[in-house]
């Protein structure tokens, strides 16, 4: 979705003529931008209040010592057509869990032998048993891609102009910004729309992983309640999903960690380290280091046998669309190689 629209944003700048395309769908679509983007605003803005407002009411709960004072909110709608599949745990009294209608009593000689046992079952992933933990991180997962989709639309809609640069369209794909001084300009060309959107899509990509290995690791483990328990509340998933669960890695770094799980532990440490030097490109922008590397070649050029190597150019600093382009290849791999090595140790407990 975010290559489709930001080669959507590309046809707006460079092929889009409005002569051509008068009154047909593409014109109707700029024509309604400001509906549609204040849609997906709304939406964003209602599922990412609520959502981390129950979550950060939570912990606030957890740490005060009451847990009974928590907001759970039942999922009863995925309940209830679980429910209607042949789950019964629920006790909803419909379809195939009613053993006195008429989907269970024919359903003996219809539907697949063994289906409502394995339905009911808790050692597979079928039917797994939905709780409020789930009924927030399903919130969160649709907050993550409705704020992908309000980023990445808003960056293709707005892509041949806006109110605050109607000649946009002008400056191409990608131009240099200036800042708050000069009427803030940063963050409004089509790719920086798209470099935006592809934080809040691993982002996003980030809480469906964590989910579904939390929900089915447990599973596995044979301790179902502690997803049902802890994923309420933030401190929950750092400490009984990421903590917990990276336990083998943690331990790598000391004399008890010389094991096969060794190489995954400094892969593990190197992949949060290539994470975390991203950042040096994406917060700190481009005058920052073009001073720092001006400070150093001063020094270079004064220092005895070093300043026998030269350059033939000055050197400089990154542009900011090099550098974002630099820090989000970081942030991508850093997240792939550390998670990568999560999961490897999270199910090797088992196997010694």
């Amino acid at each position: 979705m975010t290559g489709a629209f930001a080669h959507g944003a590309i046809f707006f700048i460079r092929d889009y003529n409005p002569e051509q395309n008068e009154d047909n769908v593409l014109a109707r679509m700029l024509d309604h931008k400001e509906a549609i983007i204040s849609y997906l605003s709304w939406a964003s803005l209602f599922l990412g209040f609520h959502t981390l407002g129950l979550y950060v009411h939570n912990d606030v709960m957890l740490s005060f010592g009451t847990p009974e004072k928590q907001i759970l909110i039942e999922p009863i709608f995925a309940q209830w057509i679980q429910s209607a599949h042949g789950k019964t745990s629920y006790g909803f009294d419909v379809l195939l869990s009613s053993t006195s209608g008429p989907a269970f009593n024919a359903g003996r000689s219809i539907w697949l032998p063994g289906w409502l046992n394995v339905a009911n079952e808790n050692s597979n992933s079928l039917f797994l048993t939905v709780c409020p933990g789930d009924f927030l991180v399903h919130h969160a997962i649709a907050l993550g891609l409705h704020t992908t989709t309000l980023i990445i639309v808003k960056g293709a809609l707005d892509a041949r102009g806006s109110k605050l640069m109607p000649d946009k369209k002008d400056f191409d794909y990608s131009f240099p910004c200036d800042g708050p001084g000069q009427g803030g300009t940063c963050d409004i060309s089509a790719w920086d729309v798209f470099y935006l959107a592809v934080f809040w899509m691993l982002n996003t990509i980030g809480w469906v992983t964590f989910y579904w290995h939390w929900k089915h690791i447990t599973l596995w483990q044979g301790n179902v309640s502690q997803f049902n328990e802890s994923s309420t509340y933030l401190m929950g998933w750092l400490r009984d999903y990421l903590w917990l669960n990276s336990s083998q890695l943690i331990n790598g770094y000391n004399p008890f960690g010389m094991n096969s799980l060794s190489v995954w532990a400094w892969m593990f440490l190197f992949g949060h380290l290539v994470w975390a030097t991203g950042f040096m490109f994406l917060i700190s922008w481009r005058g920052y280091w073009q001073e720092l590397i001006e400070t150093l070649a001063w020094a270079h050029e004064r220092t005895p046998l070093a300043n026998l190597i030269h350059w033939r150019d000055k050197p400089v600093a990154l542009s900011i669309v090099q550098a974002r382009l630099v820090g989000l290849a970081h942030f991508s791999v850093g997240y792939i190689f550390t998670y990568a090595a999560f999961l490897i140790a999270s199910t090797s407990g088992k196997f010694g």
